[in-house]
This record gives C-alpha cells, sequence and structure tokens, in this order.
C-alpha cells in the first residue's frame, strides 16, 4: 500500500521530456531559438508601442498587454525546461510548484479576458464608430485591462489553494515538464472530486463565457462588414480586426486540441506535446500576426529603430 503524506510535500521530481532522451540536446537547442523569437518578437512589439505616441491608442495598448503576457506566460514554463533538458536536474520545491501552476493558469485566464477586451475593441471601431472615442477612452480602455487582470488572477486561486492541501503518495514523480494541475491530481491520495467539480465550474463560466463573448462581437462585426456597400470598405474593416481574429482562433483551436477530447483519446504523453505547441505557439505567431501586415507598426518600427540607432552614433 502506497505510504501516504498529510499536508505539504517538500517538493516534487519533474519527468519532463525524457522520453526523447536521445534527443535532448536537439530540443534543448529547438526551444531555446524558439523562446528568444518569443523575447523578441513581443519585447519588439513592446518597445515600439512605448517609444511611438501614434501607437497610444486603444488596439495598441490591448497589443502591448498582449505582448507582456505572451513574455511572461513562456517565462513561467521555458527556462524550467531548458534547466532540465541541459542539466538533468528536475527537482522543484513545492511552493516553487504551486506558484508555477498559478502563475501559468493566471497568465492563460488573463489572455482570455483580454482577447475578449479587444474583440469588443474592434466591435466598437466598426459597429459604432462615430462613438469609438468615447466608448474606448483612456479611462474605459484601462478599466478592461484591469478587469482582464484581476479576473486572470483571481479564477485559478481558489483551485490552486485546494491542490495545495491535497495529500500526496509515496510517489512524487511529474509526468510532465511542468507543474500543471492533471499530472498533480493523478499524484494524490485523497479525493480530487471538489477541484476537479471546481475546475469544470470555473472552466465553463469563465473560460466559455469569455470565448461566447468574443464569438457574439464578431457575428455583429461580421454582419456589419457584410453591410458596407463596397468591396473595398468590406476589405479596409476587414482588415482591422483580421490579426485578432486570427489570434483568437490560433488559441482557441490550441486549447480544444488539448482540452476538448473525447476520455478514450486522452495520453498524458501526448497532451506533455500539445501543451507545448499551446505554451509557444500563441505567443511565437502573435507578433508576426500583428507586425507582417500592419503598415502603420511597421513605419513606427523603422521611425524608433531610427532613433535608437541616431542615440547610439551620437554615443
Amino acid at each position: 500500500m502506497a505510504t501516504e503524506i498529510k499536508g505539504n510535500v517538500s517538493g516534487f521530481i519533474i519527468q519532463g521530456l525524457s522520453d526523447l532522451s536521445k534527443l535532448q540536446i536537439s530540443l534543448f537547442v529547438l526551444i531555446l531559438i524558439i523562446y528568444l523569437f518569443i523575447l523578441l518578437g513581443n519585447l519588439i512589439i513592446f518597445l515600439v508601442i512605448s517609444c511611438d505616441p501614434h501607437l497610444h491608442t486603444p488596439m495598441y495598448i490591448f497589443l502591448q498587454n498582449l505582448s507582456i503576457i505572451d513574455i511572461s506566460f513562456t517565462t513561467t514554463i521555458l527556462p524550467n525546461l531548458l534547466h532540465i533538458l541541459l542539466t538533468q536536474k528536475n527537482n522543484i520545491s513545492f511552493l516553487g510548484c504551486m506558484t508555477q501552476m498559478y502563475v501559468y493558469a493566471s497568465l492563460a485566464s488573463s489572455e482570455y479576458f483580454l482577447l475578449t477586451a479587444m474583440s469588443y475593441d474592434r466591435y466598437v471601431a466598426i459597429c459604432d464608430p462615430l462613438h469609438y472615442i468615447t466608448r474606448m477612452s483612456r479611462k474605459h480602455c484601462a478599466w478592461l485591462i484591469t478587469a482582464a487582470f484581476t479576473v486572470g488572477f483571481l479564477d485559478p486561486f481558489s483551485i490552486v489553494v485546494l491542490i495545495s492541501k491535497l495529500s500526496y503518495c509515496a510517489s512524487h514523480l511529474i509526468d510532465h515538464f511542468f507543474c500543471d494541475v492533471t499530472p498533480l491530481l493523478t499524484l494524490s491520495c485523497s479525493s480530487t472530486f471538489i477541484v476537479e467539480l471546481l475546475i469544470y465550474i470555473e472552466g465553463t463560466l469563465l473560460t466559455l463565457s469569455s470565448f461566447l463573448l468574443t464569438l457574439t462581437s464578431y457575428i455583429f462585426i461580421i454582419s456589419a462588414i457584410l453591410k458596407i456597400q463596397s468591396s473595398e470598405g468590406q476589405q479596409k474593416a476587414f482588415s482591422t480586426c483580421a490579426s485578432h481574429l486570427t489570434c483568437v482562433i490560433t488559441l482557441y483551436v490550441t486549447v480544444i486540441s488539448l482540452y476538448v477530447r473525447p476520455t478514450t483519446s486522452y495520453s498524458l504523453e501526448r497532451d506533455k506535446y500539445f501543451s507545448l505547441l499551446y505554451i509557444v505557439l500563441g505567443p511565437l505567431l502573435n507578433p508576426l500576426i500583428y507586425t507582417l501586415t500592419n503598415t502603420e507598426f511597421n513605419s513606427s518600427f523603422i521611425r524608433t529603430r531610427q532613433r535608437i540607432t541616431f542615440i547610439l552614433y551620437q554615443y
């Protein structure tokens, strides 16, 4: 009979990607390159928007906060994964594990709500352009961003507290590359019914509500675009929300691939790679999606680069 440990354990062992032990160095290099691209792309977005007053509009302020989330989100997971791949040292303290899980879940929730706020911004811009300045003032914009982060960081708090109170068996090996909810629940010797019920309720109420609000916004947006007489006007209107729509589709497709599957197809090994895809895909693609076809941002990027080059040349 497995030994049960009441209360908090001292720590866990993260298995990582040990099933690909022969490819540890290759994986380390690949994930390091991806992580550096994520940092560089999102840092460029953050700096360009910060330095150019022309971009201090709601759409770009939301984008700037999205870049902050993407940097923080990947930094919560990938550096530790790189450390495990390089050194094979995969111990993590109990507090460190709970903190990683909470920050990861909080930033993921915040991203859902921030994308919902961005969809509302696009809805007002296209469906009610005459009142855009009033409805998306600095005060309203700041309120939406604050609400997204507040709800995002409050959402997983009770779940993490309940998980921290569970009893764990003699084996403290987490079959994952970070402290995620499902692998931790499988280690528990005590009943996880309450935790799973709370996850289901919060996931349904909050994540589904953000999805439905985003979907509703785009139903009105598409309806408004279709009413525009000229094809040029339709194309111009759609281009203002195409980047955001692409990011939303990317996020929810990866989330559905990870969580919305029949139990018969559930595999912990496969979930590791779905999780890795979920963690890196959005933060990696978002900078490309928002900048490649955005002439306004590209012009600001060139001006910012010239300004920085001039300052460096002066020194």
